[in-house]
Order: C-alpha cells, then sequence, then structure tokens
C-alpha cells in the first residue's frame, strides 16, 4: 500500500515538474516575442523621432503644404482632421451609445436581436475599405453629399460605430443587478433607470470605448482616399459667418487629412519630404498616443469616484 502510494506521488511530481517546465517554456517564449514588438516599435518610433523631430516648428503648423519641402507644413492636414473628427464623434457617440442602451436595456431577446449583435460583432471585423465603398455610393453619390467633410465623417462614423456600441454594452453589462433593482423599486422608470444610474455609472467604460474608436479613426487612410480625399490642398473650408459662407458650408468642402498627407509625402523621391513625413507621422503618433493615454486616465478617475 504504502510502495503504491510512493508511486503514485513520484508520478504527480513527474507531472508537476513537466508542466512547470512548459510554464517556463511558454513564459521565455511569450517574453522574447513582447521583447521583439517593443523593440521593433522603440526602433521605428526612435528613427522617425530622428527625422522628423528637426522639422516640428511653429511654421510647420501654420504653413500649407507646397512644393518646396522647406515650406511645406500641415496646417490644411490637422485643420481638416480636427472638422472631419468632429463630425465623426457627433455621429458616432450619440447614435452609438443610444443603439447600445436600446439593445441592451429596452429590446427583447429574440431571434432578430441576435442577429443585430451578431453583426454589429462582424462590422467591428470588417476592413476598412469596404467602408469607403458602401460610403462612396451612398453618401457621395445617393446623397449627393459629395468628396466632402461630411462624407468623411460619416465614412469613419459608421468605421467606429461596432467599436463603441460594444463597449457602452460592456460597461452597461459590469453595472450590478441590484443597481437596477433598487432604482426600480424606489418607482424610477426604465429611461430614468438609464439616465440617472446606468449611464454615469458605465461612463468611464464609454468614454474609453469612444476614445479609442477615435483614435482609431485618426488614423484611417483606405476610406478617405475612397471617398476622393484631396492629396494637395492649399486652403481650408470656409469659416462660419465670415464673408459669405453660411454656417455649415463648411461640411461640404473639400479637405485633406493627416493620413492622405503623410501618404503623399512618402510617395515623393525627395528625402526632404520624407523628412516631412516622418515629422507628421510623429504629430500623428503622439496624437494617439495622447487620446489613448486620455482614455485610460479618464477610466481610472471616473472609476476611482464611482461607489455602488
Amino acid at each position: 500500500m504504502d510502495a503504491a502510494r510512493a508511486q503514485k506521488s513520484a508520478e504527480l511530481r513527474s507531472i508537476i515538474r513537466r508542466h512547470k517546465r512548459w510554464d517556463v517554456i511558454f513564459g521565455v517564449v511569450g517574453l522574447v516575442a513582447m521583447s521583439v514588438g517593443i523593440l521593433t516599435l522603440v526602433a521605428l518610433f526612435t528613427q522617425m523621432v530622428i527625422d522628423g523631430a528637426p522639422r516640428i516648428s511653429s511654421e510647420f503648423f501654420t504653413n500649407f503644404p507646397s512644393r518646396r519641402a522647406g515650406q511645406a507644413g500641415i496646417l490644411s492636414a490637422w485643420v481638416g482632421s480636427l472638422l472631419v473628427m468632429m463630425v465623426t464623434a457627433s455621429f458616432a457617440i450619440p447614435v452609438g451609445i443610444a443603439g447600445a442602451i436600446y439593445l441592451e436595456e429596452y429590446a427583447r431577446k429574440n431571434w432578430f436581436t441576435d442577429v443585430i449583435e451578431i453583426n454589429i460583432t462582424n462590422l467591428a471585423g470588417v476592413p476598412s475599405i469596404v467602408y469607403g465603398l458602401l460610403a462612396l455610393g451612398l453618401f457621395v453619390y445617393t446623397f449627393g453629399f459629395g468628396q466632402s467633410i461630411l462624407s468623411a465623417g460619416l465614412t469613419l462614423g459608421l468605421l467606429i460605430l461596432p467599436i463603441v456600441i460594444v463597449a457602452t454594452r460592456e460597461a452597461l453589462r459590469a453595472i450590478p443587478q441590484v443597481v437596477r433593482e433598487g432604482a426600480y423599486a424606489c418607482g424610477a422608470t426604465k429611461w430614468q433607470v438609464c439616465s440617472d444610474h446606468l449611464i454615469p455609472y458605465g461612463m468611464p467604460g464609454i468614454l474609453t470605448g469612444v476614445i479609442i474608436g477615435l483614435s482609431r479613426a485618426i488614423g484611417e487612410t483606405a476610406p478617405i482616399i475612397t471617398i476622393g480625399a484631396l492629396t494637395f490642398i492649399a486652403f481650408l473650408p470656409p469659416v462660419p459667418f465670415v464673408g459669405d459662407g453660411g454656417p455649415f458650408d463648411w461640411l461640404f468642402s473639400p479637405f485633406t487629412v493627416m493620413p492622405i498627407q503623410i501618404f503623399n509625402w512618402t510617395s515623393r523621391p525627395d528625402p526632404a519630404f520624407h523628412a516631412n513625413a516622418a515629422a507628421a507621422s510623429l504629430v500623428l503618433v503622439v496624437l494617439t498616443l495622447g487620446m489613448n493615454g486620455l482614455a485610460i486616465w479618464l477610466r481610472y478617475r471616473l472609476r476611482k469616484n464611482i461607489k455602488w
């Protein structure tokens, strides 16, 4: 009996040692893979800083693109990106949050809502060029918006809409059910429960999803090229109520964005334009990292203030 127990104990120790070896091997492989990715990113970012940092100046942000590399700037590109992001946020945030609240709190669980949820999940993985082709036929030609800021903003809004919906639903699901039950027990309506409890408590996750979606949209190139963004533009959209400009004329103005400007410069053989592209890429990377950092800070700050 003792011999059988000793043999069984020896087998268990052998299995544990074997599994520990596999744990160590997997940990080393994972560390090497992570190191390769991080070192590659650091090397690329360092090279971009070395090439682009000397071109960063106030004139670089206030000058229009030029055929002379030393005088070229990103004024029209960053203004176009800002305006496109305003339209994108104005469309995607209210529609995405409202759709998520409806699906999570109002809609009945049946085959129809299951189909909607499956399609939303699938849309999050659709290549961005498909959204560009959809927008080209829908916004540019069918609705007649043309190759404008409005078309670009709505296109990117559709692109990040699944991200906003999924993030909002996950934030609402994370709220304990007792919060809903307590509010209903006090006589609150469904809308009061959503507006006074669920949305405030879920705001950290909602804002995180929104900002991450916008940070993805600001770097997209394929759908913007598809709907006809200009690669070289030396003017700004009309300012509302200035001259003959109406309040919404800028929505239908031709435009360019930061990724398009970078693509234009990198396609030129002159190394000076490549330095401009590196500088613009540095600005775009810093902006994207800043938006992601803002999302992390907001989530931490808001969650810290939540008391169930």
